[in-house]
């Protein structure tokens, strides 16, 4: 059960002389420019009201951000053990521009929609909070079918909820008060925040001796799923995602360090949010059967989805399932608006029985990930990530009805692998034993060779 064994958990060569480059600031410096260029692309050419506000915001944050780690570059020429241009100095840039990029434009847009503009949230947002208002009114946050058709026909979509009944929660500060604070996206990056946080405490309280590289690892990680542009531009503006991709990650974490209850409970809290975690739970239910576990992640990962969902089944079952079922099926009064241009929705909209082809690759695709689970189990949690971010990639480019937005689902999970890979027992085993062999001989202590 080591990562040496499990090829697969191994990052490219390639990819590590690009991450270390310079102490890791030249990738920084890349991300912080081209995402700079996407925001001002996004302000110039969007033809959404929402996407054209956060670049013209972010776009000049992302610029400061760059021109930060400039100077950070340019004190390492200086002195390479400059603390300007060390690991902490680069958390504080990356937390300068999640501000500037993310929340600062989120809150502005929040701002701006209670003062009455209307194009300053994408439909997820009201969708969540009506949600949440009929879980108040109703004990369910969802309408039944016959409660919709008597919605006005360019009302209907607004009147479903595509999620599962826990993204109500988020709902719940509007149902109680108007502001700029009730704003779902506020409570989206709230939570964001809280379940990175913990994500991040959970990898630093592993065994020390075992970090290796990680601590950088980790903030490449905690970069992609907070100040790339996919996720910075979501969150702002509409960011129902961001709260569902934070628990992944945090139940990878938890994995990571051998605590596959938690972990449980972690992915189980994303199931219940939004059906994207449910492959994630899967994935983690058969990493945990290789350390006779599954039970033990199973029972959250499991147990609170099925729990969020009895209420909302109770109260009326016809209205969940035309919400959760129907409407993504394509069965429901509308039509899902996802229709980026991706593999699947050109087959889909291109080919005849497109729609049947394009099902049927789902399905192989599913299928083929499912052989690999049974057949070889991932044994570490940078596998699991890794077998998760191809096998989400997977699915959103076959879907007939998806979105663009949703590739920060795999891209933050590719990220989050390295930060979860750990050395070898064996050469961990090795360094650890060399150090005791020097104290007993009272040689001077071996210094740790750089990785």
């Amino acid at each position: 059960m080591t990562v040496a064994a499990d090829r697969t958990a191994r990052t490219p060569a390639i990819w590590r002389r690009i991450d270390r480059a310079a102490g890791g600031l030249a990738l920084d410096l890349g991300l912080y420019a081209v995402s700079a260029a996407f925001a001002a692309v996004t302000a110039a050419t969007s033809t959404l009201p929402p996407h054209r506000a956060w670049g013209a915001v972010a776009a000049f944050g992302y610029l400061l951000a760059a021109l930060a780690v400039a100077g950070q570059l340019a004190a390492r020429r200086r002195n390479a053990a400059a603390p300007l241009a060390g690991l902490p100095a680069r958390w504080a840039v990356t937390g300068f521009a999640w501000a500037a990029t993310t929340l600062f434009p989120l809150l502005l847009q929040s701002a701006q929609r209670a003062g009455g503009r209307i194009d300053r949230a994408q439909e997820e947002v009201v969708v969540v909070e009506h949600s949440g208002n009929r879980l108040v009114e109703t004990g369910t946050p969802y309408l039944g079918h016959d409660a919709i058709a008597a919605l006005p026909a360019d009302d209907r979509l607004l009147g479903y909820t595509p999620y599962q009944p826990g993204m109500a929660l988020f709902g719940l500060p509007r149902a109680a008060a108007d502001g700029w604070w009730t704003d779902a996206r506020v409570w989206f990056a709230l939570a964001t925040a809280l379940f990175l946080a913990l994500a991040v405490r959970a990898l630093r309280s592993g065994d020390p001796a075992a970090a290796g590289d990680r601590p950088a690892a980790v903030l490449r990680g905690i970069q992609a799923a907070t100040v790339l542009p996919i996720c910075a531009l979501t969150l702002a503006t509409g960011g129902d995602d961001l709260p569902v991709l934070a628990l992944c990650l945090l139940a990878l974490a938890l994995a990571a360090t051998d605590r596959p209850g938690r972990a449980g409970l972690a992915i189980g809290a994303a199931g219940a949010l939004k059906l994207f975690a449910w492959p994630v739970a899967l994935v983690l239910i058969a990493w945990a059967a290789t350390r006779r576990s599954a039970g033990k992640l199973a029972l959250g990962a499991l147990g609170l989805p099925a729990l969020a969902l009895l209420p909302a089944l109770l109260v009326d079952r016809d209205a969940l399932v035309e919400n959760v079922l129907r409407l993504p099926l394509g069965h429901g009064l509308v039509t899902s608006p996802a229709q980026s241009p991706f593999p699947g929705h050109l087959i889909a909209t291109a080919l005849p029985a497109g729609r049947v082809v394009a099902a049927a690759l789902l399905v192989a695709a599913g299928a083929a990930i499912a052989t690999r689970l049974l057949r070889r189990p991932p044994r570490t949690a940078a596998t699991a990530a890794l077998i998760c971010a191809y096998g989400l990639l997977a699915a959103i480019l076959l879907m007939p009805a998806t979105r663009f937005g949703y590739l920060l689902y795999p891209v933050a999970l590719l990220a989050w692998a390295s930060a979860l890979t750990r050395p070898a027992p064996d050469a961990v085993a090795t360094l650890t034993g060399g150090f005791a062999a020097d104290r007993r001989r009272g040689r001077p202590p071996r210094r740790t060779p750089e990785v």
